[in-house]
């Protein structure tokens, strides 16, 4: 499994916390910026992500800013991404089982970093559940331009 994983100034020191988390995991990943604290444009690393993860590139991705918002807005512009906002383990192991999403964003103003790398375990852990959930998420993919 390889994942994608970006963030802007907001969420770069959660996104470090993350990583480590990752490593510790041996989970491959690519880090496509932000890389520090300086203010940046959370719709760049939130395409950036989206367009590893759509390609195929990528298995799935994680995309975090101060409130999850703009950065899951921006990764679900992109053709085939279900990009969820999510705040608590439950909420990441559901999106996987019912939504296939994935990308999890998160806000670092939101979570802190226990429970951020508890719903990256969650959600990377979790398999979708398909059956009547695959009839709702192709009619999520059908509304894509």
């Amino acid at each position: 499994m390889k994942i994608a994983i970006g963030c802007d100034h907001g969420g770069y020191l959660l996104k470090q916390d993350i990583l480590i988390w990752l490593e510790e995991h041996d989970i491959d990943f690519e880090d496509v910026g932000c890389y520090n604290t300086d203010s940046v444009d959370y719709p760049i690393y939130g395409e950036k992500v989206a367009r590893l993860v759509s390609s195929g590139e990528c298995d799935k991705g994680i995309v975090i800013c101060t409130t999850g918002i703009g950065i899951s807005i921006a990764a679900n512009k992109v053709k085939g991404i279900r990009c969820a906002l999510c705040s608590d383990s439950l909420s990441a192991e559901m999106t996987r089982r019912h939504n296939d999403a994935n990308i999890i964003a998160m806000g670092a103003g939101i979570v802190g970093p226990n429970l951020a790398r508890r719903m990256v375990e969650v959600f990377l852990n979790t398999e979708f559940e398909g059956g009547r959930h695959a009839r709702r998420v192709a009619l999520l993919d059908s509304i894509q331009p």
